[in-house]
């Protein structure tokens, strides 16, 4: 049976109330009697109910984090960082994947209000207007990672990927490139738009026409889907000579369509990905990529939404959306090179 204040009371020789008060540091009670009641309750082994304190209190130390998908290991980065800055602050975290699937997301609201979370972090998921709504009628503050809904978030955490897909494509073109395609993911809204941006506006600084069909968006980021996208650019009638892709999960698949397809890369084909996940650095041969500084992104939201959650109740200045966009670095690896013309 589990030991209750009333356990501790009994011990301490005190009332049910003193020991509430002395466990909380209450400045009512007397130093030596707050020693006799935590080393009673350390005797019995005595654990406050989280529910019960938070009753009180208005919180549960719990926070939010809503993924796409947990088996992105991007996600998996960035949910570390949140994790440690949640637990070195005294907060759990309550983690839900929407999968992109807006029953599912209803579901996760439920739950999440269900658990009485003190803040949310939304990790690059379409959650949207209606979503939003509800939290914030309930006093829930929302911090946004890379925000792909079509809404506008006063408290968000970008990465700036519109920078990140142009140096990639410049260096394509430092290398000779002037065939590349962009392989996008078109569930990923505002961030796929972003890079595809990026992609092109460094074809247009450097002169360089987007052939018919080197713009492709599929419905999804994973290597599977990297490696059936290789049919259609295998079928054009004039091939690319490189491939940015949306995500590194993408380029994997493409490199391995391309590999079973009798191409060599970065011989026939040169490839890149985006993220600088895991295993960007283990695949054959080494993916170039863009490194999005991950963990400390997911270090920067959790500090923002704890700022926001110890200022709860004011009201922040009109002047202070409180966005902020980080910048991350272009990693040349071995699945990039000179072009060889696949087509003389």
């Amino acid at each position: 049976m589990a030991v209750t204040i009333k356990d501790v009371a009994k011990r301490a020789g005190v009332t049910h109330s003193t020991v509430s008060r002395a466990l909380q540091d209450s400045p009512l009670i007397s130093e030596v009697t707050t020693r006799r009641v935590r080393q009673a309750a350390l005797e019995l082994g005595y654990q406050p109910s989280a529910a019960a304190r938070s009753l009180k209190t208005r919180s549960t130390k719990v926070l939010g984090a809503v993924v796409s998908n947990i088996d992105d290991p991007f996600f998996g980065e960035v949910l570390q960082g949140i994790e440690d800055t949640a637990q070195s602050n005294g907060y759990s975290l309550f983690i839900a994947t929407s999968q992109h699937d807006q029953e599912r997301q209803k579901v996760i609201v439920r739950a999440l209000r269900e658990h009485r979370v003190d803040g949310l972090i939304i990790c690059s998921t379409s959650f949207g207007a209606e979503q939003h709504k509800q939290f914030s009628q309930n006093g829930i503050p929302i911090v946004v990672i890379n925000n792909q809904a079509a809404e506008d978030y006063k408290y968000s955490i970008y990465h700036d990927d519109v920078d990140g897909s142009a140096q990639i494509t410049h260096y394509l073109l430092s290398l000779g490139h002037t065939r590349i395609a962009y392989l996008g993911n078109s569930l990923s809204g505002r961030t796929t738009l972003d890079r595809l941006t990026g992609f092109q506006q460094a074809m247009q600084v450097s002169g360089q026409a987007i052939q018919d069909g080197y713009i492709m968006q599929i419905p999804g980021g994973n290597p599977e889907q990297g490696v059936a996208a290789m049919d259609h650019l295998l079928a054009l009638p004039t091939r690319p000579t490189a491939v940015v892709c949306y995500n590194d999960m993408l380029a994997i698949g493409v490199i391995r369509g391309l590999q079973q397809a009798g191409y060599q890369v970065p011989g026939d084909f040169s490839v890149t990905g985006f993220d600088n996940i895991i295993y960007s650095a283990y695949t054959t041969p080494p993916l170039t990529t863009f490194d999005q500084p991950k963990r400390f992104i997911g270090v920067e939201a959790a500090r923002l939404l704890l700022g926001l959650l110890k200022s709860f109740g004011d009201e922040a200045p009109a002047d202070e959306p409180r966005i902020r966009k980080l910048k991350g670095r272009l990693l040349v690896r071995a699945s990039t090179g000179p072009p060889r013309d696949l087509n003389s």
